[in-house]
């Protein structure tokens, strides 16, 4: 994991970052599953999956979730928290075997109204699949310092 240190200002509006790959496993619903308690069929019984329209078993939104925002975690800035996450989406399905990778797109910054030594800076995360096409989509709220000497 690397560090570095991105203050309000050298966040730009249409930067774009996109993770390695991540494929999706039986292993990976199993232990989601037994994580959250959700043992839904849709998730874990083969053969119940094979009368939904993909005939297969569908992963967890919250695992795509979880996952698809694991991958952004490659780099610590010591002046950024996360605010949370909203507009949260399960576009498409997902299934064992899938690759998934998410694609971050910085896409509006704004005052913070509870700090005036920060800002609020809003990334666009879209997972993808193999096929590039978007599988969930969010917005992940970051509070950014501003530069101490601008302050």
């Amino acid at each position: 994991m690397a560090e570095q240190t991105l203050y309000f200002d050298d966040y730009q509006i249409g930067d774009v970052r996109v993770t390695t790959g991540r494929t999706i496993t039986e292993t990976d619903f199993v232990v989601h599953a037994g994580h959250t308690g959700d043992f839904f069929p849709h998730h874990m019984d083969a053969e119940f999956a094979k009368s939904l329209p993909g005939g297969q078993r569908i992963a967890h939104g919250t695992m795509v979730f979880s996952i698809g925002v694991g991958l952004t975690a490659s780099l610590i800035n010591p002046v950024a928290f996360s605010y949370g996450y909203d507009r949260l989406r399960f576009v498409r399905p997902v299934h064992i075997g899938d690759t998934i990778r998410t694609r971050v797109t910085i896409s509006s910054k704004e005052d913070d109204p509870k700090r005036p030594d920060s800002g609020r800076v809003v990334e666009r995360c879209e997972v993808l699949n193999q096929h590039d096409e978007v599988v969930l989509a969010a917005d992940h709220i970051l509070i950014v310092k501003l530069e101490t000497e601008k302050i």
